[in-house]
């Protein structure tokens, strides 16, 4: 039951960031065409800088739950990733109930308030002339943090198993670091190297 429960909440995280990933090439293809516009043709946009710092949020805030179930948001593990398994477990659990969710818990309370309140006044932006919507963007905030308690939820989830069976679960996998990579098939003698022995 518990391992359903990470998986479906995993998904769920995994789901989310896939559509929201999409923001990046929007925004890649945006600050290109801005640049192309703006120096070649010497006629720069009024919806570039609205566009970019929209798409940028909404990445940021809608991806944060999928790169906490990937286990990738960047930590300081120099002494932890030395210590047994169910010692990380402990630790990180603590951590979620201290620190965690109860910041978690103030980023979607200010955070509804202060995107309910964009909805309301239906706010655009103030930094070009082209007036875009901002709200949206605003109503995010409570949204991603809400995907990150979830996902905080399955973590805790993740903790209480591997104290129960030792070890840490396993994890979905859809993505790795091209090193990683590169440094497995090295390790395999599969680039036409030899691996020193």
């Amino acid at each position: 039951m518990i391992e359903r429960t990470v998986y479906a909440i995993d998904q769920l995280s995994k789901t989310v960031g896939h559509a929201f990933s999409w923001c990046a090439l929007i925004l890649v293809i945006g600050t290109c065409y801005e640049v192309f516009v703006r120096y070649v043709l010497n006629d720069p946009t009024s919806w570039a800088f609205d566009l970019s710092y929209l798409m940028y949020g909404a990445l940021f805030f809608m991806a944060g739950a999928y790169t906490l179930s990937r286990n990738g948001h960047v930590r300081a593990d120099m002494f932890y990733r030395l210590w047994p398994d169910r010692a990380q477990a402990a630790v990180e659990l603590a951590l979620y109930a201290v620190f965690f969710f109860p910041g978690i818990v103030a980023l979607v309370v200010a955070g509804w308030g202060y995107g309910s309140e964009a909805m309301r006044i239906r706010e655009v932006s103030v930094n070009s002339p082209a007036g875009m919507p901002i709200w949206p963007m605003k109503l995010l905030i409570p949204v991603g943090g809400a995907l990150m308690m979830l996902q905080g939820l399955a973590e805790v989830l993740r903790c209480v198993l591997c104290l129960r069976d030792g070890h840490w679960p396993p994890r979905l996998h859809d993505v790795e670091e091209l090193e990683k990579q590169l440094l497995e098939a090295a390790a395999r003698g599969q680039d036409g190297s030899k691996v020193a022995s």
